[in-house]
């Protein structure tokens, strides 16, 4: 013995991160690499290794270590499913590193009045909460603030006032560029699969395409926007209507890359080559766009970013101190793959 006291709380962090290694095949080491963003792991065992993570329920800590007199924030996604969403620790965590504050992941609760969830956050002297992606009612604000813990939005699908700190991305310049993409690649007829109705995100990214369509002298053609809810089966239902028009489209923007992927998956049913027969756009840049075959053109958000973004904010106020801005946007990038090309049509 070396005299080296080893915690409880060291010790169950060892073990979920043995119980992560053995669910994917992988040693201890390559876990730590992935949590402290190596560079030197494959991109298909980084995403393997990054969802059982989150199916783990890992509790991410700064690099600071231990935190000082157990000073924590939560960190809360309505659901833990893609690879954004541990970008978004990455982010937050980075952002706590030298304070030594610990980073609690978890889901939203099943308490719609959200009164019991505040003050459980507040009862635990949680330092705030990150909420992401989630629908916040007016409700559930009036108790966060009655129990005085701060509360900061990424990407909120609903804003309950202009008053609450939220930090999300471009929606709708990035909806611009997706579309403004294939109109200069000298695409006329591009069809659009939208996101979730109620998304202010999804909405802002229709705009866009509009917009695009407006810039480039196209008159909006309705049947070729078509409804969806951020995910595959929706793209990949909306891209069989799509192709299935007596003049389909030549391009394809989606509101998100899992529904682009679905689009893509439609044109491979109906026999039509990517992107020779039709060009798709996504949004979103999750790791998977990268592997598609072909690779997947689409505008990147800068998840890591906005979790670091939101951690900031939430330290201002948790200090008392008031914000420059209650909403801020970080800028989208178009990353042009070889999923689009100019029509041959």
């Amino acid at each position: 013995m070396n005299g080296e006291v080893v915690t409880e709380e060291a010790i169950r962090r060892r073990v979920t991160l043995g119980a992560v290694a053995r669910t994917v095949g992988v040693s201890i080491a390559t876990v730590s690499k992935v949590i402290n963003g190596r560079s030197d792991v494959a991109p298909a065992t980084r995403a393997r290794i990054q969802a059982a993570l989150l199916d783990h329920d890992y509790v991410a800590r700064g690099l600071g270590g231990v935190p000082q007199g157990g000073r924590t924030l939560e960190l809360v996604f309505d659901a833990l499913e893609t690879p954004n969403n541990l970008e978004i620790v990455r982010g937050v965590t980075e952002a706590v590193a030298d304070s030594g504050i610990a980073v609690v992941v978890g889901v939203v609760p099943d308490d719609p009045l959200g009164a019991e969830w505040a003050r459980r956050i507040a009862g635990a002297q949680r330092e705030g909460v990150i909420l992401v992606t989630s629908t916040l009612s007016q409700q559930q604000r009036n108790h966060f603030t009655e129990t005085g813990v701060p509360l900061v939005l990424i990407d909120p699908v609903n804003i309950p006032d202009s008053s609450m700190p939220s930090i999300g991305a471009t929606n709708f310049s990035g909806g611009m560029d997706a579309a403004k993409h294939l109109t200069e690649l000298g695409h006329r007829r591009i069809g659009m699969v939208e996101g979730r109705a109620d998304a202010l995100c999804g909405v802002a990214r229709l705009h866009g395409y509009h917009a695009a369509l407006a810039a480039a002298g196209i008159t909006p053609d309705p049947d070729l926007v078509r409804p969806g809810d951020f995910t595959f089966q929706s793209g990949y239902q909306a891209g069989l209507d799509l192709l299935d028009l007596p003049d389909p489209p030549t391009a394809v923007f989606a509101a998100n890359d899992p529904e682009a992927l679905g689009v893509m998956a439609a044109a491979r049913v109906r026999g039509l080559r990517i992107p020779e027969d039709l060009s798709v756009v996504g949004f979103d840049d999750m790791s998977p766009s990268r592997w598609a075959s072909p690779p997947l053109t689409t505008v990147r958000q800068p998840f890591a970013e906005m979790g670091r973004a939101a951690a900031e904010a939430l330290f201002q106020l948790a200090t008392g101190e008031t914000l420059n801005s209650t909403r801020v946007e970080l800028a989208t990038t178009l990353v042009v793959r070889e999923s689009t090309a100019p029509p041959s049509r």
